[in-house]
């Protein structure tokens, strides 16, 4: 029986820190890239996505309500720091960022 995927409900971590990546991660550098204009540059080889830095931060990407039910839109194509966060939480498994991220949202620690 499959775990449900607590990632799909809760986007805590897309409405709680920067992200930050090189920008050979932009689809302008590599086919299938994150789309230029979800990003802000940062210095000559840094970007970071749109919305991650204000306040209270939340990801351009992010669709729907955290905690409830939640999409990135485009998922296939996150940035490395996305695809590295808490490798395990869809399977129920925290980590410290991912259960500071859901504290911040009142959600419970996985």
């Amino acid at each position: 029986m499959m775990r449900e995927d607590h990632c799909t409900r809760c986007g805590a971590c897309c409405a709680a820190f920067r992200v930050d990546f090189h920008r050979s991660e932009l689809e302008s550098a590599a086919a299938g890239g994150v789309p230029d204009a979800l990003t802000v540059p940062l210095t000559a080889t840094l970007v970071r996505m749109r919305g991650t830095d204000a306040a209270p931060p939340r990801c351009i990407a992010l669709e729907g309500e955290i905690g409830a039910a939640v999409r990135c839109t485009l998922y296939a194509a996150r940035p490395s720091p996305c695809r590295d966060f808490a490798p395990y939480a869809a399977l129920g498994i925290g980590d410290d960022a991912c259960n500071r991220a859901r504290a911040r949202h009142g959600l419970a620690a996985l």
